[in-house]
């Protein structure tokens, strides 16, 4: 399989290293590609296909859902306003096993982006009506890594409300060792737990 030649894009206060056929849209919004020595860029364009930021061939549950999420991920604009497929995610159902996969989509209007954990989560749904996730992964164009792929307070706050069992879904933030934290250390002391008590 040809390796797709890549390019590191500085888009001020995160750099992306991405495919260059998809450095358009990241362009586009106001990135500027980095420029490097012949020796720097070999390492983003396949040379070290065995570097950290490179998945495990491990054959394992997390690495299923990491290839099921990676499908999504292909930035690009669906609109004059909104942007989509640039953080995927995927969980795994703690009801059937199954995986199911989401994409990010952010507008104009902040009220109505949605994260890909959460897309992911009502992906589950509307499939099972099932609302109980076992574990979760999320990241942009390479696996979480040292402390990578933290959901954000809208998405703990979902999970936490979605599923009184959701504080115990695993979230992976770093692939390469597949180390983990459970929501519930991640929203400790949370507000919602009386109401749960009281049903």
């Amino acid at each position: 399989m040809p390796k797709k030649e890549m390019v590191v894009i500085d888009c001020g206060d995160t750099t992306y290293v991405v495919p260059k056929d998809q450095a358009e849209s990241y362009l586009a919004r106001g990135g500027k590609i980095i420029h490097y020595t012949e020796a720097e860029k070999a390492k983003f364009n396949g040379v070290d296909e065995k570097s950290a930021e490179e998945p495990s061939a491990k054959d394992d549950i997390w690495q299923e859902m990491y290839e099921a999420a990676r499908k999504e991920y292909h930035p690009e604009e669906i609109s004059p306003f909104f942007d989509a497929h640039h953080v995927v995610a995927a969980v795994q159902s703690a009801k059937t096993g199954k995986i199911y996969a989401g994409f990010c989509i952010e507008g104009a209007s902040g009220v109505m982006n949605l994260c890909a954990e959460r897309v992911a989560a009502l992906n589950m749904y509307i499939n099972e009506h099932n609302t109980v996730v076992r574990r979760m992964i999320a990241f942009r164009a390479e696996p979480p890594k040292v402390n990578g792929g933290m959901p954000c307070g809208a998405c703990r706050e979902f999970f936490m409300q979605f599923a009184y069992e959701n504080r115990n879904m695993e979230i992976i933030t770093d692939f390469k060792s597949r180390k983990t934290v459970k929501l519930k250390d991640l929203i400790p002391n949370w507000w919602g737990d009386k109401r749960y008590k009281e049903k």
